[in-house]
């Protein structure tokens, strides 16, 4: 047996998430049926990080151990032949006995997409948040900034979030422009429940003008998930990468 690791792309619009749910259909169940097809045996696998419904990933990384009898550069054409379009495998190789995709995991860049346009974009319907109105991204930027460092992100950890050591560290957050897509980009050495979708929806209002950029600051010095914005809907969320 030897330990594998894989680098996945998915559409979650069809997906109750990642992680297996009884009676839901998910990432994780069609991946090791698919793995089980390919080996003849069930494998279990664990990924980097497990995202929520509809949300996407470029770059989801999974480890699982398997019989040695596929070579490594096969894996991933052997297994796109069995899963359905919207999971392809992009990279697949061996890795070291002790490597687990997510306790091993430095950091995770996620982005965010906005559709800015006066009319929503159909095509994109599946993979951005149509805002109405214009956004004020110098203010949104000076109310990102007050997000960058080490921080208790508590304030931006969703209802359901059960991790008890809620501080993180944002390395870097930057909005991009281009015609009516705004796409926020976001890494750090880990990530909360929903906390993404809590920081952009807050600052999606900031950009609206509905709060001021010096909100962000105090609604991190809150603790106070009342006071942040809402939560911005997860088709517009993408697990980009996650470095080791």
């Amino acid at each position: 047996m030897r330990n594998y690791m894989l680098v996945l792309s998915y559409d979650g619009t069809l997906y109750h998430g990642f992680q297996f749910q009884k009676n839901a259909l998910t990432i994780q169940e069609i991946l090791e049926k698919s793995l089980e097809r390919l080996y003849s045996a069930r494998i279990k696998v664990e990924p980097a990080g497990r995202t929520d419904t509809g949300v996407h990933a470029r770059g989801q990384v999974v480890n699982f151990w398997a019989p040695e009898f596929v070579p490594p550069g096969q894996i991933p054409l052997a297994l796109n032949r069995i899963l359905p379009r919207d999971i392809v495998v992009m990279k697949a190789g061996l890795a070291a006995d002790d490597f687990n995709a997510r306790r091993n995991a430095r950091a995770k860049i996620y982005s965010y997409t906005i559709d800015n346009g006066f009319f929503p974009d159909v095509f994109r319907r599946n993979y951005a948040w149509h805002i109405y109105g214009p956004l004020d991204l110098e203010a949104m930027e000076l109310g990102a900034s007050f997000l960058l460092g080490k921080h208790d992100f508590k304030a931006f950890q969703a209802s359901g979030g059960s991790i008890e050591n809620t501080v993180r560290t944002l390395f870097s957050l930057s909005l991009e422009k281009n015609a009516n897509m705004l796409l926020l980009t976001f890494q750090g050495d880990g990530f909360l429940y929903k906390m993404v979708r809590n920081m952009t929806g807050t600052l999606v209002e900031v950009g609206l003008q509905k709060r001021k950029p010096q909100e962000v600051h105090e609604i991190l010095e809150s603790k106070d998930r009342q006071k942040a914005g809402k939560t911005a809907p997860a088709r517009g969320l993408c697990l980009e990468k996650v470095l080791y």
